[in-house]
């Protein structure tokens, strides 16, 4: 157990819970909450979908780079980060010069069926076939990059209310 420093970073691929579990850790701990690819969006005026169809994902990476360095400026924050975004070096050192980084994990089964709708996922939708086995192939190749999260957690049968008191429990929060 340890204790939180620095702001709570939720990583993981996409559909494991970030976004609805950041809000809950952030409402609990009084904190506030950024969705970073909401914040990407915003500063952009421009859809995730959108600045990938129209500009390319080097071009989104960048823009997330920004944006990463921006929030880890700030304190007390609880963060959801895009699912690639610990896919860059300089990303995950950035964030763990900041805070935690806290990743969620889920089964590739349940993340197909979390991710099912069309149109959200430019990652998933430019696949051409097999979403369930583009999901297999991101996950191998992200696993080393996840594995350097300061702790992660499976969110395949757990309730978020279950994965927020594991994580509180685990940085004494």
């Amino acid at each position: 157990m340890e204790k939180l420093k620095g702001n709570l970073f939720l990583t993981g691929f996409m559909g494991t819970g970030k976004t609805s579990l950041g809000k809950l850790l952030a409402n609990r701990l009084g904190r506030n909450f950024i969705d970073l690819d909401k914040k990407i969006e915003l500063d952009s005026g421009m859809k995730i979908s959108e600045i990938f169809s129209k500009h390319g994902e080097s071009y989104f990476r960048e823009l997330e780079k920004k944006a990463v360095r921006e929030v880890c400026e700030k304190k007390n924050l609880v963060v959801a980060t895009g699912g690639g975004t610990t896919c860059d070096q300089e990303n995950i050192q950035q964030l763990k010069s900041a805070g935690v980084i806290v990743c969620l994990t889920s089964d590739p089964q349940e993340i197909f069926l979390r991710t099912e709708r069309k149109g959200e996922r430019p990652m998933l939708d430019k696949s051409d076939g097999d979403r369930l086995e583009t999901i297999k192939k991101l996950l191998a190749e992200r696993k080393n990059f996840y594995a350097q999260a300061d702790y992660t957690i499976d969110t395949t049968d757990w309730s978020p209310l279950q994965i927020m008191n594991d994580i509180c429990s685990r940085f004494r929060i």
